[in-house]
This record gives C-alpha cells, structure tokens and sequence, in this order.
C-alpha cells in the first residue's frame, strides 16, 4: 500500500520561502496526478496545487498563484512544493496526496487517495 510522508514544515516569518517534499513508499504514482492540499485549523481541508502525471499541467489555487510551485520526481517518487513570499494566512497542516486512478486536474479532495500524515507551516512574525 503506498504510503506518503510530508517534511520540511517549520515556523517562518512573513515574507520568506518554504520548501516542502512528500516522499512515497510502498507504491509509485508515476500514473497518478498529484497534489498539496492544506487545512487551518476550524476550516476544511482546501486545494493548493495540483500535477498532472508526466508534469505536463499544474494547477494552483488562486490565493498561492504566483508565490507557490510544485513539482514531481517520478523516479525518486517525490513531490514537493516550493512556497515563496509567505503570508500568515498561509499557516496551516499540509498534506500530499495521489489522485484517485483516472482522476485529472481535479481540485476536489474526494478525487485523491493516501493523504500523508500532514506538515504545519506556521507563518508569524
């Protein structure tokens, strides 16, 4: 069963730059899109980015377009999202996940499957 690991979360200040990487064991999603999706607290869980298989589309949620990249590695069964220009209203639990087979571009969480365990980007001053 695949299983998906989020890292590089921390508390940073307001204007600076965050990376993120999801790992992937146990399974690949060469054939999957993927995606970042994140949860503050009292709010539903929202879309931030998505991928499509083979990196040939990416879509972004408008209030990250612009400041937030994501990108895969299918050959090290990576994903990452690279966050720049960080606001406080970004602060929230971030997760990876792999779309559900045959889903495509789609920004609704019940189209993916194995979400991680989560990473918290805080962003104070």
């Amino acid at each position: 069963q695949l299983q998906l690991e989020e890292s590089g979360g921390g508390l940073v200040q307001p204007g600076t730059s965050l990376k993120l990487s999801c790992s992937a064991s146990g399974g690949t999603f060469r054939l999957n899109d993927m995606g970042w999706f994140r949860q503050a607290p009292g709010k539903e869980r929202e879309f931030v980015a998505g991928i499509s298989w083979q990196s040939t589309t990416t879509i972004y949620a408008d209030s990250v377009k612009g400041r937030f990249t994501i990108a895969r590695d299918d050959d090290k069964n990576t994903l990452s999202i690279q966050m720049n220009r960080l606001k406080p209203e970004d602060t929230a639990v971030y997760y990876c996940t792999r779309s559900r087979p045959g889903v495509r571009l789609s920004t609704l969480a019940g189209d993916f499957e194995h979400w991680g365990q989560g990473t918290q980007v805080t962003v104070s001053s």
